[in-house]
């Protein structure tokens, strides 16, 4: 009875003991249990180094860092694309699972095959990490079994000084922490990630991806390269660090930049720094944009960011195969095709008149389900007055009947739920001039949403 007696005031004992230590030190065993959960990734096999780099194959500019992996496994073979992203506690919202969502519910199976997405999780809130990896464990266990999605994170002892640095350009002292940490998060987040994959991807973690984003990433890479004349940096976002695609060769160099200048300008300005320094200089942003910022409050302090991407276009590549014509007068090379054709490009005829038309005949009948029509140029070259119309029946360049489907207002055409007002697949989209007009005419961009017809 003794025996009892004295284990179990050794295990009430332990249990007191423990108790008193974890109130005082809440923040200490957060921590222990963080190093429980998380795999320290050694030199040796922390990256898929690419020795194209001048400065790996000598181990030039050494960057002295080490990465604790929270979750996932990285992929034995390297990918094509690297979508990296950092991020931190938000005062208001959090937008990091919605971001991860949209890229891989964006992408075809094969897609999601050919990139891995790297999260930096660089807050040094510990009960945030433990949060935020159970949620993220919870909703992508699939990604995260087949090399998909990474979790990493670093401490913060290998972070250089974050206050009482250089107040450039004015900034407020925390303004200047702020966007100085960023600097030195991108930093280990890019240097993680050299060589996982052949090129790599830089977002932010409140972006909206747009359908099938890696394809046309592939294919703007080989129109690129086909070209005379080198880049280092190809854009697909307007915005900020949002977009911006780099080959893993020259990673680890601007991995090293932007831990070098840390505390001397945001992000943003520096990687047009580093671009430059690598003889590209002039931008190359392709629109229409494939990422929308999304987040309605900053990282920083919670402030209020409308800023959002006016050339974002999430199902821009919906249209299906067709052919385009039109019996009004085209002006040089703004062909009627480019107005169904993804791209910043556009058909742009004269004065039309009434009768006029622009019609898509589709290759295979085709049940739309929603269509959008945007015409005109900064409030100029509209459809005055117009229709929009769905025909079935091809015949040469046409359809033998069209039905109405709605009216054009202020040049533009919008409509959902068409599939209900029709009784099946249609084989032409008309856009049918209903009064002469003395301006010219733009047609900036078709889009329709469509489901294969039965």
């Amino acid at each position: 009875m003794r025996r009892r007696s004295r284990k179990k005031n050794v295990v009430l004992g332990a249990l007191l003991l423990f108790a008193a230590l974890y109130c005082l030190y809440p923040f200490d065993f957060l921590l222990m249990g963080l190093k429980s959960i998380a795999s320290p990734v050694s030199r040796p096999v922390e990256r898929l180094v690419s020795k194209d780099s001048w400065v790996e194959q000598g181990d030039f500019l050494p960057l002295n860092v080490t990465y604790q992996l929270l979750a996932g496994a990285p992929p034995n073979q390297q990918r094509f694309l690297t979508v990296g992203l950092s991020s931190v506690r938000r005062k208001k919202s959090s937008y990091l699972v919605t971001t991860l969502q949209s890229l891989f519910s964006q992408s075809s199976p094969e897609e999601r095959s050919s990139m891995v997405v790297v999260v930096l999780l660089a807050d040094f809130d510990v009960s945030w990490i433990s949060g935020t990896l159970r949620e993220i464990n919870s909703t992508f266990p699939s990604e995260l079994d087949r090399g998909q999605l990474l979790l990493i994170h670093v401490s913060q002892e290998w972070y250089p000084p974050l206050t009482g640095l250089k107040r450039n350009y004015n900034d407020a002292p925390d303004r200047v922490s702020f966007r100085s940490k960023q600097n030195v998060d991108y930093s280990f987040l890019i240097h993680f990630s050299a060589g996982l994959g052949r090129y790599y991807l830089q977002l932010e973690d409140d972006v909206l991806s747009a359908q099938n984003f890696l394809t046309t990433i592939r294919k703007r890479i080989e129109e690129q390269n086909a070209k005379k004349g080198s880049w280092a940096m190809l854009e697909f976002s307007a915005l900020g660090y949002i977009g911006k695609l780099y080959r893993s060769s020259d990673l680890p160099l601007l991995a090293r930049f932007l831990l070098l200048f840390y505390q001397e300008m945001p992000c943003d300005w520096l990687m047009t720094h580093f671009r430059e320094l690598l003889t590209q200089r002039q931008s190359i942003l392709f629109k229409p944009s494939l990422f929308q910022h999304i987040g309605t409050f900053s990282s920083f302090q919670g402030t209020y960011n409308k800023l959002k991407d006016k050339n974002f276009e999430e199902g821009v590549y919906t249209n299906p195969p067709a052919e385009v014509f039109t019996n009004i007068s085209t002006y040089q090379e703004h062909l009627p095709r480019l107005a169904w054709e993804a791209g910043e490009e556009f058909f742009w005829g004269r004065s039309p008149e009434r009768g006029d038309h622009l019609t898509v005949v589709f290759v295979e009948p085709t049940v739309v389900t929603g269509i959008l029509v945007e015409t005109g140029s900064g409030g100029k070259d509209l459809l005055d007055s117009g229709q929009l119309e769905l025909g079935r029946d091809v015949k040469e360049k046409s359809c033998k009947s069209f039905q109405p489907i709605g009216w054009f207002k202020s040049g533009k055409f919008e409509m959902r739920g068409v599939d209900k007002l029709l009784s099946s697949a249609s084989s032409c989209l008309r856009i049918l001039v209903t009064a002469s007009q003395k301006d010219w005419l733009i047609v900036r961009k078709i889009r329709i949403t469509h489901q294969a017809a039965s």
